[in-house]
């Protein structure tokens, strides 16, 4: 029986792995190994490719997200008890971010087509300072001109690396790296990008130590530094990113065409395609089946995951402080969701022929 692999990362880096090779062995011979040219040139790189003003290289996802909270307290624009309202149906990371900071985080519901905040409930009152629109599975989540003028915008931007509008709504963007991301590193990884001269800086300085210059610490910072390793491979992906995304692009395209199970709901497709990169493909499986379901595509070879199996409202280290709380769309469709493969090691067959096995699920 064939499989389908749900992410074979080998299969994703083929392409590159040359090419990384001879970075990895650039950044070797140079004897830089913190910082460095490398670290610098990908800095580059990806304010260009994204069209955004400051790039900070940082060690990863969660860290950049709590390096902006950080540099937004030291600017005096948040402090300890301030509420930031974050989407309730997100990888944990978005919330500790706020939490690791002394600032509180009020969960909001989600809107049950685009699976991203709802601005029609997002929770609002005096303590209400700053809000984390999650870019979730690839999709921008479009965030209200009135909204950024009221409160500080932190884009949880992890998953959509090259979607149109990505960080460029907010006043600042966390990106991950992470290996199984669109752009993926061989490790962790993570930015910052920013609009803000003064914010990058006081990022900058409080990942790394908090100093200003050497041995002299402005800030009660952090080691939180993108490696040259790292920087070198992401050089050799990031110039794949557009082409890496059509990929992802391609094969939803073909799920969307092909699937017809009225068992199966489908995402809704995004006006314009190049708001959603398709870091996931998330299908639902309403009335308890979404288990039997996963069983019955494993029994026909195909591996699928779920993203995620539970909101971070009801997760173990926030349930007791918020075990009030109702949030039933995020709830409902933690219930529900299935991701389907959906990169480069998803060939335009494979997908044809996952499709067709979706559609025998009865």
């Amino acid at each position: 029986m064939k499989k389908y692999t749900f992410l074979d990362l080998a299969v994703v880096n083929a392409p590159y792995e040359k090419a990384m090779t001879e970075a990895v062995g650039r950044v070797i011979t140079s004897g830089r190994y913190i910082g460095g040219s490398e670290v610098a040139a990908f800095e580059a790189g990806l304010s260009a490719a994204l069209g955004v003003d400051h790039v900070v290289a940082v060690a990863n996802g969660l860290d950049a997200l709590r390096l902006i909270v950080r540099a937004y307290m030291e600017l005096g624009r948040l402090k300890p008890g301030d509420e930031v309202v974050v989407p309730a149906n997100s990888f944990v990371a978005s919330a500790l971010a706020v939490s690791d900071c002394g600032l509180e985080v009020r969960f909001a519901d989600v809107d049950p087509d685009t699976y991203n905040l709802d601005w029609d409930k997002m929770p609002c009152g005096p303590k209400v300072k700053a809000v984390m629109p999650v870019h979730l599975y690839g999709r921008v989540c479009v965030v209200p001109e009135d909204i950024r003028q009221r409160y500080v915008v932190i884009e949880d931007s992890a998953q959509a690396i090259g979607a149109r509008g990505a960080c460029l709504m907010g006043h600042a963007a966390g990106m991950s790296f992470y290996p199984t991301k669109n752009i993926g590193a061989l490790g962790d990884a993570g930015a910052v990008i920013t609009p803000s001269e003064e914010v990058a800086a006081v990022v900058r300085s409080l990942g790394n130590y908090g100093t200003d210059r050497q041995y002299h610490n402005i800030y009660m910072g952090l080691n939180s530094r993108m490696d040259p390793v790292q920087a070198a491979m992401l050089r050799v992906k990031l110039a794949a990113m557009d082409h890496e995304n059509s990929i992802r692009r391609e094969r939803a395209g073909i799920y969307d065409a092909h699937i017809n199970n009225q068992l199966i709901e489908l995402p809704k497709m995004p006006d314009d395609p190049e708001t959603h990169v398709w870091h996931q493909y998330v299908v639902r499986v309403a009335d308890g089946r979404r288990d039997e379901f996963r069983r019955f595509m494993e029994s026909r070879g195909v591996e699928t995951a779920v993203h995620y199996p539970c909101p971070i409202h009801r997760q173990p280290c926030y349930a007791s402080r918020y075990s009030g709380l109702s949030l039933p769309v995020a709830e409902r469709l933690a219930e529900e969701v299935v991701s389907l493969p959906v990169s480069r090691g998803t060939s335009v067959d494979d997908a044809l022929e996952i499709s067709a096995i979706v559609n025998e699920f009865e």
